[in-house]
Formats: C-alpha cells, structure tokens, sequence
C-alpha cells in the first residue's frame, strides 16, 4: 500500500496516508498541499513507497506531480521513493533538463524511511494506519 512522507530540515513533518489509496495509487489532497506551502521555506521533498521489492521507478504520474509541485512552489525539491528494500532519490537537473535518479545504499538511506516502510506494509496487510 503506497504511502509518503514530507520531510522538511531533516525530519518528517507530515504523513500522508489518505483513505482512498491503495498498491498503485496515492491520492493527492489538499491538506498535504497546505502542509508543502506552509513549510515551502524549510522543505527538503516527499518520499513515497512503491509496493513490491527491487529497485523502485517513478511513473508517468510521479513525474508529472513532481513537476506540478515544484512549480506551484517555485523551488526543486528532492523525491524519493522506496519499496521494501531499496530506494532511489530523484532531483532535477537544470544543465540537462529532467529528472536526475540516485540508487541509495542502505548506509545512505535516510532514518526516516523505516517508518515509511513499516506504515506502508501495514496497510498493505489491512491495518488502519494514522500518524
């Protein structure tokens, strides 16, 4: 069951965990928005899981939101994305303009992530998460 985190200066700040969301699809909302604006200043980006292991990849989706965001901002963020053992980091490049994708090793994986991950395969297993 796919979830997502804000981070902003390091730590998460906001779990978004909307009803509604399910192993391919995390809904966006307005609430999560209003947290992305009011802490537009200090954000670092949003992480969020794809079920299944391996390396994950961004959708169509992801990538379109990714942008939609930034630009509703006006400023890059970082966006990461998990499955249940590996993670990868997107962040834009401007010299070749798109999405650059990092592989992260475990040593290199925020600690935040392990909730992330906790939280998204309890909903998986049909447990009513919230934060």
């Amino acid at each position: 069951m796919e979830a997502g985190v804000v981070v902003a200066s390091g730590a998460p700040i906001f779990w978004h965990l909307p009803p509604g969301r399910s192993s391919g699809s995390l809904p966006d909302s307005r609430g999560l928005w209003d947290v992305l604006w009011e802490h537009r200043t200090n954000l670092d980006g949003f992480a969020h899981s794809h079920p299944g292991s391996g390396y994950p990849g961004p959708s169509g989706t992801d990538l379109t939101t990714f942008e939609a965001v930034e630009a509703g901002l006006g400023r890059r963020l970082k966006w990461w994305i998990t499955s249940s053992d590996h993670m990868i980091v997107l962040t834009w490049n401007d010299s070749n303009p798109g999405y650059d994708l990092e592989f992260l090793t475990p040593e290199e994986e925020p600690g935040w992530i392990l909730e992330l991950r906790r939280v998204s395969a309890l909903a998986a297993w049909g447990r009513n998460v919230t934060r």
